[in-house]
């Protein structure tokens, strides 16, 4: 068996398990950071449930290297699998080929490429918003002059910045925060591009179509 086929059915076996391991490990997480009456023993748990997935996601990443047989060209290749293993809260981000995995055990239809897009950007979007939140609020929780008191704001922050909005009325004082918010501009910025993009094309094919379809001389 060729490592095409090899890395294909690894893809196929593993993608559905890791994604739920990503959204345990974003749990861990947020339970780490927001749960802050909880017993010490608790939060080390949450640590090594954390630590025990990101190893979990390296070793993926090592598997998926070698059974590319691409040497060093695969990082610049599979930039998301790179981003994933260095940023797993970005893990979840992952639901395109999560989707794939699944339409192909279903054997349904698949949807548009339109409505593809669309979900996908906003279900990044949530939960490019909720990491970013918890990512910021650790971050900033307890800085000195910070004017992000509490996780709702830390929500508030990151809903202003996806959607490239930007009040100002609360922003990050910590350099970690600040490129939290590098990180989050830029993601908001091509998830609405994306989302826009596909609207649009998605209503000129619509006006296309009606037009072509319209009788002669009207």
């Amino acid at each position: 068996m060729d490592d095409d086929s090899r890395s294909v059915r690894w893809t196929q076996r593993t993608e559905i398990p890791l994604f739920v391991a990503s959204l345990v490990f974003l749990a861990a997480y947020a339970t780490h950071v927001l749960a802050t009456d909880l017993p010490p023993f608790w939060h080390v748990v949450c640590l090594s449930v954390m630590l025990g997935l990101w190893l979990v996601f390296a070793a993926d990443y090592a598997v998926r290297w070698r059974l590319s047989g691409q040497g060093l060209r695969f990082v610049p290749t599979h930039m998301l699998h790179t981003v994933v293993v260095v940023l797993p809260l970005l893990r979840p981000l992952r639901i395109v080929p999560l989707y794939e995995a699944v339409q192909r055990k279903s054997g349904q239809p698949r949807l548009s490429l339109h409505a593809r897009v669309i979900s996908y950007a906003g279900l990044s979007t949530l939960l490019l918003g909720f990491s970013g939140a918890l990512a910021v609020y650790q971050a900033e929780r307890g800085a000195p002059g910070a004017t992000m008191r509490t996780f709702g704001d830390a929500v508030w922050w990151a809903a202003s910045t996806l959607t490239t909005v930007g009040y100002g009325d609360i922003t990050p004082v910590t350099p970690m925060g600040r490129a939290i918010a590098i990180g989050m501009m830029i993601g908001g910025l091509a998830l609405l591009g994306a989302v826009t993009g596909s609207f649009s094309s998605w209503l000129m094919q619509t006006f296309t179509r009606e037009g072509d379809e319209r009788p002669p001389g009207r």
